[in-house]
């Protein structure tokens, strides 16, 4: 009398039958679908016995269920990297999955290409542009307002003040005079070239001049002491009568010596007096 073959489960004889063998024990294809298949990773149904199972770190699917969660190109036969998420990945969407965005056209920027980083962010070369002229910054100086970066020529061109004298952009330094900004180097006097910047000078006709070229070029003479009169020091205040010009200081009495600023005063030729030493000529 032969000896039964019987499933440890449900004691159906597996004489002449399929059968999948758990833990030594002989169980029939049905109740191993019930009760012993691992269930899929991927679409959470049981593993039968007629299916191709995978396993990876105590963790199961079905072979075709087996695929890169980013592409979903079939991994069985293929390298693949598992995330701290448990997403299984092919090699190239794993790399791109952990590589930053870039900033320009929000991008993968895959390991080994070029790149700009600034101030925590990343572009591709081709990527990280002027915002004005929309060329590649690349490994140029640039500028930035706000959020938006200049290459040199541009900020210069739209941002940067231009001196009165020579039209040219003021990159760095420079000079304001009555709210109008110029280079140190181009704010200098009208005669000697001396610079002007720091030093006491003057401006005549819309030209600037140093103080000692303004006293010997420009300045007009006093009719009494024949000095220049340059607005500086006791100079300062000046008589005006009809062509001449006095320090305030000088327009006095040719007699007396008192002082005809303000004041009544009679003059013969090129002479100054008081209307009482007039009176005694």
């Amino acid at each position: 009398m032969t000896e039964r073959f019987d499933c440890f489960y449900c004691r159906d004889n597996l004489q002449g039958k399929k059968y999948v063998k758990k833990d030594e024990k002989p169980v029939c294809v049905r109740c191993f679908d019930k009760l012993c298949a691992n269930t899929c990773a991927e679409c959470r149904k049981p593993i039968g016995a007629d299916a191709k199972e995978l396993t990876h770190k105590n963790r199961h699917w079905h072979e075709s269920c087996f695929r890169c969660a980013k592409c979903y190109k079939p991994l069985a036969n293929e390298s693949f990297a598992a995330k701290d998420d448990g997403k299984i990945m092919c090699g190239k969407c794993g790399d791109r999955d952990g590589s930053p965005r870039c900033q320009g056209c929000y991008k993968v920027i895959t390991p080994g290409s070029k790149n700009v980083e600034y101030k925590h962010k990343v572009w591709h070369e081709e990527c990280f542009i002027c915002f004005e002229c929309k060329q590649p910054i690349r490994s140029q100086s640039f500028l930035t307002k706000g959020d938006e970066m200049y290459c040199t020529a541009c900020n210069e061109k739209k941002f940067a003040k231009h001196c009165v004298r020579c039209k040219e952009a003021i990159t760095s330094g420079g000079i304001t005079y009555q709210d109008q900004p110029w280079h140190s180097e181009c704010f200098v006097c009208n005669t000697c070239k001396k610079p002007l910047a720091g030093a006491r000078f003057t401006a005549h006709e819309d030209q600037f001049y140093c103080v000692n070229c303004y006293k010997a070029d420009v300045a007009k003479k006093c009719s009494g002491c024949q000095n220049p009169i340059t607005g500086f020091g006791r100079g300062t205040n000046v008589v005006n009568y009809e062509d001449k010009t006095w320090h305030e200081y000088c327009f006095n009495c040719k007699k007396c010596s008192l002082s005809m600023a303000h004041k009544r005063f009679v003059i013969n030729g090129d002479d100054i007096y008081c209307p009482d030493c007039a009176k005694k000529l």
